[in-house]
């Protein structure tokens, strides 16, 4: 095959990648990417999309099953329902679907060149790709590490037959009787709550003392409190010691060293992701890491002159919205301008019932920073649009300086919440002072109204509570 020259190479179409590339394309810089499945990652084809399809199914069911046995203060009925998930799973892949030819069509139209295959570094400016037609060989003056991440296995319990990742979990034609969620982090329960409410037992397995560790105990009661509505058994402070002889149950120890025999047709294992740092020639670089990711600076250059690193094999947060960002500001930075990365103001959002949204600091995050803060927190009860949503759990808190009410993060629990993280994103990055937030006019009736009242709270003058 002819050699291929270009100004920057992209390694990997997800997320980072694809947008990296397209901005690339669109400035006029001469861009290759390489992508060794469908264009969009984990993130469009087996995460973050196809995930927040399955929770929304999920949700249309569980309301129908709640009309049908007649738990409905709002008068509706229906009888009977059902679900095909072999349909639902099918809706789930026409999304997909038209957002990986989306993101192909824009490439193209950016003027980016598609390679599709396995990347390998020869050196630091040679890349061959592994391609169905033979080995094409690509140099370039830049290079960008996109590589992304993958579901860590136990040893205890490989992946294969009953044991599924999160990629398993969305590719089930069956509703599974009895599930076992091993990891009460955002990928556990977002899955665990959703095959919950699909008609599942559903028994949630984690080795610390508390659900969704990343976010403080506030934001996550009303989700416990979900969880336990939903018949969901929740074990706490248990480690996992592998399936049973006969792969009918996944076996446990508590804290206090009973052991527990949880019966299971599958056992989805959501303990964490890994940087794919592996499998793309890293042996022939001299890269810097940082623990197990690639070390980056505020540029997101690597130690290597030209050769960049963007996504999740950077380090977290793990999340889509930043890989983005990051593909961004490296597309503008070869192409000439100035840009750095400031990571002061990435939302974070886990899309359980309720949805939790944090930006910024946490009230424990200030104190700790030495800040002397203001809380001002509105709940969801006092709310005219969450009462006629039948939404009233969670609230909206603020956390401000003291002094001058800059604030600090923000941070909130609610149903359909993560509709609100742009505007807490915003006053964070616009460095946002309690009166600015206050003194902006919030339509009415929204649940967006409980961000101005936490403000006024903070202020020590909120209006409606």
């Amino acid at each position: 095959m002819k050699e291929i020259t270009c100004k920057l190479l992209v390694i990997g179409a997800g997320p980072g990648g694809y947008v990296c590339a397209i901005r690339a394309g669109q400035l006029g810089v001469d861009t290759v990417i390489v992508e060794m499945a469908k264009p969009g990652g984990t993130c469009l084809n087996i995460g973050c999309i196809p995930s927040k399809a399955l929770i929304h199914a999920a949700d249309d069911f569980a309301k129908t099953v709640a009309m049908a046995a007649g738990r409905n203060a709002m008068g509706i009925k229906a009888d009977n329902p059902a679900i095909d998930l072999a349909k639902t799973m099918a809706w789930k892949d026409g999304i997909t679907g038209r957002l990986t030819m989306g993101v192909s069509s824009l490439l193209k139209k950016a003027g980016v060149k598609i390679v599709v295959g396995r990347a390998k570094f020869r050196d630091g400016k040679t890349v061959a790709v592994e391609t169905e037609t033979g080995e094409q060989v690509i140099r370039a003056e830049n290079i960008v590490i996109a590589t992304g991440s993958a579901p860590v296995e136990l040893p205890m319990l490989p992946f294969g037959g009953k044991v599924i990742s999160s990629t398993g979990a969305l590719s089930l034609t069956e509703v599974p009787e009895r599930l076992a969620v091993v990891g009460a982090g955002y990928i556990g329960l977002e899955l665990g709550i959703a095959f919950a409410k699909l008609g599942s037992k559903v028994t949630i397995v984690e080795a610390l003392d508390r659900i969704l560790p990343l976010y403080d105990t506030q934001l996550t009661q009303p989700v416990a409190r979900r969880l336990a509505a939903l018949g969901v058994e929740v074990l706490l402070g248990t480690k996992v010691k592998g399936p049973s002889s006969n792969g009918e149950a996944l076996l446990a120890e508590t804290g206090s060293g009973e052991e527990r025999r949880i019966a299971a047709d599958r056992i989805l294992v959501t303990v964490g992701r890994k940087p794919v740092t592996e499998g793309w020639g890293r042996e022939e670089l001299e890269l810097d890491t940082d623990g197990r990711f690639l070390r980056i600076d505020e540029q997101c250059r690597t130690s290597m002159r030209g050769i960049y690193a963007i996504g999740d094999v950077t380090g977290e947060p793990m999340l889509a919205h930043r890989a983005m960002a990051q593909g961004e500001m490296v597309a503008e930075i070869i192409s000439g301008k100035r840009r750095s990365w400031d990571k002061r103001a990435i939302p974070a959002v886990c899309f359980t019932d309720p949805e939790i949204v944090s930006v910024g600091m946490s009230p424990d995050e200030a104190k700790a920073a030495g800040r002397e803060i203001k809380i001002g927190q509105f709940p969801f009860s006092a709310n005219g649009r969450a009462m006629t949503l039948s939404a009233e759990e969670g609230f909206v808190r603020v956390v401000a300086r003291a002094d001058n009410h800059l604030v600090l993060g923000i941070q909130g629990v609610g149903a359909g919440i993560s509709e609100l993280s742009a505007a807490f994103g915003i006053a964070v990055e616009m460095g946002a002072r309690l009166e600015d937030i206050a003194g902006t006019i919030h339509a009415h009736p929204t649940q967006s109204e409980a961000f101005a009242e936490s403000a006024l709270k903070a202020l020590g003058h909120a209006l409606h509570v």
